[in-house]
């Protein structure tokens, strides 16, 4: 009972109230130009940080342009113009698989009893 109740209280297609909180962040993101996997701090996760290492340069490179620019109109107090918002694709991931992946890693790593890859450890 209680798995159904919160599945149905965190999926905007059923909820109402969580599809308008979907709807607000998928706005907040759009008007800075941001992803919702930009939003995650390499510096407080190492298993992000992994992640990123292993993504292509590319990529990476487009995740830091966005995090410019984010900070850039926030210090201006401005936002994208509108028709560039709404080219914007908050919802779409890039870090996500590679992130999956280096948790599954890890937990095979902890399960096999090896020893961690790098230090977990909050700065």
């Amino acid at each position: 009972m209680g798995g159904s109740a919160s599945k149905w209280i965190v999926d905007p297609t059923r909820n109402p109230l969580a599809r308008i909180h979907y709807n607000a962040v998928a706005n907040r993101l759009r008007k800075y130009g941001l992803r919702l996997d930009d939003l995650y701090d390499p510096m407080y996760d190492l298993d992000i940080k992994e992640a990123l290492n292993r993504l292509p340069k590319e990529v990476v490179d487009a995740r830091n342009q966005r995090l410019k620019r984010a900070m850039d109109l926030s210090m201006k107090h401005n936002y994208l113009p509108e028709d560039l918002q709404a080219l914007q694709t908050p919802y779409r991931t890039y870090l996500q698989p590679m992130l999956s992946l280096v948790k599954r890693e890890q937990a095979e790593r902890e399960a096999l009893g090896a020893l961690p890859l790098y230090q977990r450890t909050l700065p």
